[in-house]
């Protein structure tokens, strides 16, 4: 299942919702999608959807997803990377009136360039090429507490061995 978020700002993101329901429709697409799809006009046809979902149902299907699309608020996309995933993030950006300016662009592209952690869709177009090459590789990420976890216990047992 794909899972896509736009959070609950309250300008519109049909151009992001557009795009998704667009992939589904014409097959490209082929496994399940949900939509969140907060103060957007456009009502999708080939998508479930939802507006609004509480805490508890959206921790639900970040975690159900096999991929999860998000808009570029930091605490949505961060919260995806928190439960081991890479998002794909597509940030709202002022030009469509999706928001007052383009500091998610920036954000995401930062947070992209320096921990490698997320995926940045910058034009609405790249979206299906950004999805067949992430459903390729595994969309997960290693979490630094588990490699700090298990490098911190390798080297316990080897100082361990030397007694």
């Amino acid at each position: 299942m794909i899972f896509v978020t736009v959070g609950t700002h309250e300008q519109p993101f049909n151009r992001l919702i557009e795009e998704v329901d667009r992939l589904k429709a014409e097959g490209l697409i082929e496994e399940e999608v949900f939509i969140q799809t907060g103060y957007s006009t456009y009502e999708p046809q080939y998508c479930n959807w939802k507006k609004l979902l509480s805490y508890d149902e959206m921790n639900r299907y970040i975690k159900e997803a096999s991929i999860v699309i998000t808009h570029g608020g930091p605490a949505t996309f961060m919260g995806v990377v928190a439960e081991g995933k890479v998002p794909i993030v597509v940030p709202r950006l002022k030009q469509y009136g999706e928001h007052v300016n383009d500091h998610q662009l920036e954000f995401s592209l930062y947070v992209q360039r320096n921990y490698q952690n997320i995926v940045t869709v910058e034009q609405i177009s790249q979206l299906k090429d950004c999805l067949t090459t992430h459903s390729q590789s595994t969309s997960k990420t290693v979490s630094n507490n588990k490699e700090f976890n298990n490098r911190f216990r390798m080297e316990i047992e080897r100082l361990v061995n030397k007694l």
